[in-house]
């Protein structure tokens, strides 16, 4: 299944600068801030949206399957769509909740959404994808074509 490549989720720092008497840079010190866990628990208090899905990918004979972790959501929030070859998963919920009281009224929202991005390789069915979501998991299956599905080994009599 190596032809099916997820793009990334983060940039990815190759080296991490330090300035000339050894300490860290100030840029540097800010990127392992948000780098650890502290640095993430402290924006997820801002950002109410949901992270990046699980997904699991895999492949047989006749297709490719991917199977994304997304429990608490709805089949309508999810749109799935092909277009050049590249899958695209997304999701988007919104809620609202408001309490009206004697003194005060009370009115909380919020927005999530996700999006991933899939390249597929040339030798599936594009125009015959299909995509359930039962129990949390949103599962994509994609065929192969009938020329890339690996043929049974063929015995060859010696004359």
């Amino acid at each position: 299944m190596n032809n099916l490549v997820t793009m990334p989720k983060n940039g990815n720092r190759l080296a991490k600068k330090e300035n000339v008497t050894g300490l860290p840079s100030f840029s540097s010190w800010l990127d392992n801030f948000f780098d650890t866990d502290l640095g993430t628990g402290l924006l997820s208090n801002f950002n109410t949206g949901m992270t990046l899905p699980a997904v699991n990918i895999k492949e047989d004979n006749e297709n490719y399957h991917l199977d994304v972790a997304v429990p608490g959501l709805k089949k309508g929030d999810f749109e799935v769509e092909v277009d050049n070859d590249i899958l695209t998963i997304s999701a988007h919920t919104k809620t609202k909740n408001e309490v009206d009281e004697e003194n005060y009224t009370r009115r909380e929202f919020g927005y999530s959404s996700f999006k991933r991005t899939f390249t597929l390789p040339d030798t599936v069915e594009s125009e015959n994808i299909k995509a359930g979501y039962e129990d949390g998991i949103l599962s994509v299956h994609i065929p192969k074509r009938e020329e890339a599905k690996r043929k049974p080994a063929k015995r060859i009599d010696i004359s």
